[in-house]
């Protein structure tokens, strides 16, 4: 560990972090930009901390001229779904990826641990391109749903107070508590459909509404008051009235006002 420059040395994975949180995040925004489900409910990641290196590489006997080979979760990245299928769809769309190599997986969630632990992992090598050339980085891909993530965190946080050293008592519910997730993981998978269709609902209308109320703006910027100023008093009414329907209609009306003012229409 002597002349270690920890760095330098984890500068291209905080690189490949970031990268990646970038790609899965634009890769949401894409199907959702094409009104297709988004499979991607948020991406969060992590370059292990140093002392967390060290301790793994003590406990897998591997050597510090290894740790770039040997240690394989030194960057991290972390992908929350709404629903378990929709992990196994997010594990196929990055086994097509072209921009990193797959090296192995392993199903935590059919064959999950004695713990109770469920999750999708993926070590994949990613190229980050350096001041030296591209080098290939090791990262770990966990997808998990949001109960899985919220029983694994609660578990590090047991880990990390009882130096991994759990009370027989504490394992116990640990284990009951994780089945108790997957049992409501399970349960919103059964009404899937329905809550899907709920949140397309509701996303339709934030943007009708978004558009409804930049159409207006833009009659304003045209020195149309009276006509916006009506808009808007008919668009606070079919607001109160949660009227999808009326708002579509008044958005094709405040269109047609804007193409007569000159803007061409496209609201």
């Amino acid at each position: 560990m002597d002349g270690m420059d920890w760095g330098k040395f984890l500068l291209p994975y905080k690189q490949a972090v970031e990268e990646l949180k970038v790609k899965f995040k634009s890769l949401r925004s894409e199907l959702k930009a094409r009104d297709e489900y988004a499979p991607i409910e948020f991406v969060t990641g992590r370059v292990k901390r140093v002392s967390s290196i060290l301790e793994k590489s003590r406990m897998l006997s591997v050597p510090m001229d290894r740790l770039e080979t040997g240690i394989e979760d030194i960057a991290g990245i972390r992908i929350m779904c709404q629903f378990v299928d929709d992990i196994y769809r997010v594990a196929e769309m990055i086994r097509k990826r072209k921009d990193l190599t797959l090296v192995y997986e392993k199903d935590y969630i059919t064959n999950y641990k004695e713990s109770g632990y469920r999750s999708y992992h993926l070590i994949v090598e990613y190229p980050v391109q350096t001041s030296l050339g591209s080098k290939p980085v090791l990262a770990e891909i966990q997808i998990r749903t949001l109960a899985m993530n919220f029983w694994a965190t609660i578990e590090h946080s047991l880990n990390y107070k009882y130096r991994d050293q759990l009370p027989a008592h504490v394992k116990e519910r640990l284990r009951s508590a994780a089945e108790a997730a997957f049992s409501l993981d399970n349960e919103m998978s059964s009404i899937r459909q329905e809550i899907v269709d709920a949140q397309q609902d509701f996303e339709e209308s934030s943007i009708i509404v978004r558009r409804v109320l930049n159409q207006i703006q833009e009659l304003y910027y045209f020195r149309r008051v009276r006509e916006a100023a009506q808009f808007q008093r008919r668009f606070n009414e079919l607001w109160e009235q949660d009227d999808i329907w009326g708002l579509k209609e008044l958005s094709l009306e405040v269109q047609a006002a804007l193409a007569r003012a000159g803007k061409g229409g496209n609201g």
